[in-house]
C-alpha cells in the first residue's frame, strides 16, 4: 500500500533551532526589523508629523533630535548598522529563495511577495531619503531652521513627491506585516485566531502609518507656508514672516 504523505500544515514557519549559523542570522535579521528600525520608523513618523503644526514645530523638533549628544554615534549604531545588515541579509534570504512558498494559499504566496518588494522599494526610498536630507544640501544638524524648506523645496519635483509617497506606503506596510511575521515566527501567536486578530492589529498599523505619512505630506503644500524663507527669524512668527 502506498504511503500518503501527510499535508504541510499552512501558516508561517517558526525559526526553528538546531540551523547553526543561519538560525542566528535570521533570529538577529527578524528582531533587528522590531528593534531599532521599527522603534526608529515610529519616532520618523511622529517626528515628521509635526510639520502639520508648522514650519517653527517642525523646526524645534528637528533641532531636538539633532541636539542630542552622540548623535552620529547614535544614527550609526542604532540606525545605519541594523537596516543595512536587516536590508543586506533580507536581500540575500529573497534572492536564495528560501521560503515554503508551495506550502501557503494564494494570500500567503501575495503577501510573501509583497514584503520583499516592500522591502526592497522602503530600502532604496530610505537610503535615497536619508542621503538628501542628511548628506546633501543645506545641513540641518547645525541649520535645524531650513528643515522644513528643505523638504518642501523638495517635494517640488513631482517626482520626488510620488517617491515620497511609495516609499511611506511600502515603509509602513513592511513593517507592520513585519510585526505580524514575527509574532508568528518568535511563537507569540501560536493560534490561528490570534494570528488573524493580529493580522487585523497590523493592518490597521499600516493603514495609519500611511495615512500620517500622507497628511504630513500635504502639511509642506498648505498656501498659507508656501514661502516659507531657507532659515526662519529667531524671534517672529512665521505667519508674520510670510506676510
Amino acid at each position: 500500500m502506498a504511503s500518503v504523505a501527510s499535508p504541510v500544515a499552512r501558516g508561517v514557519p517558526p525559526i526553528r533551532a538546531g540551523q547553526g549559523h543561519s538560525f542566528l542570522l535570521r533570529r538577529l535579521h527578524s528582531l533587528s526589523g522590531i528593534i531599532p528600525i521599527g522603534a526608529f520608523l515610529l519616532e520618523h513618523f511622529i517626528s515628521n508629523a509635526f510639520a502639520t503644526n508648522g514650519p517653527r514645530a517642525y523646526a524645534d523638533q528637528v533641532k531636538f533630535l539633532t541636539g542630542l549628544p552622540f548623535v552620529p554615534i547614535l544614527e550609526t549604531v542604532g540606525i545605519y548598522i541594523p537596516l543595512l545588515y536587516h536590508a543586506l541579509y533580507g536581500f540575500y534570504i529573497w534572492f536564495r529563495g528560501e521560503s515554503n512558498v508551495s506550502d501557503y494559499p494564494w494570500a500567503g504566496n501575495f503577501m510573501y511577495a509583497a514584503q520583499r518588494w516592500t522591502g526592497g522599494i522602503a530600502f532604496i526610498y530610505i537610503a535615497w531619503h536619508t542621503y538628501t536630507m542628511r548628506f546633501s544640501g543645506i545641513h540641518l544638524l547645525t541649520n535645524s531652521q531650513a528643515a522644513f524648506h528643505k523638504v518642501q523645496m523638495e517635494l517640488q519635483s513631482p517626482w520626488a513627491g510620488a517617491f515620497y509617497v511609495i516609499g511611506i506606503t511600502a515603509a509602513s506596510w513592511h513593517f507592520a506585516y513585519g510585526i505580524y511575521l514575527f509574532c508568528a515566527k518568535w511563537g507569540i501567536t501560536v493560534s490561528e485566531t490570534s494570528r488573524k486578530w493580529m493580522g487585523r492589529v497590523c493592518l490597521v498599523l499600516a493603514l495609519t502609518l500611511i495615512t500620517i505619512g500622507w497628511v504630513t505630506m500635504a502639511a509642506f503644500f498648505k498656501p498659507q507656508w508656501k514661502n516659507i524663507p531657507e532659515k526662519l527669524p529667531p524671534e517672529q512668527s512665521v505667519e508674520r514672516s510670510v506676510h
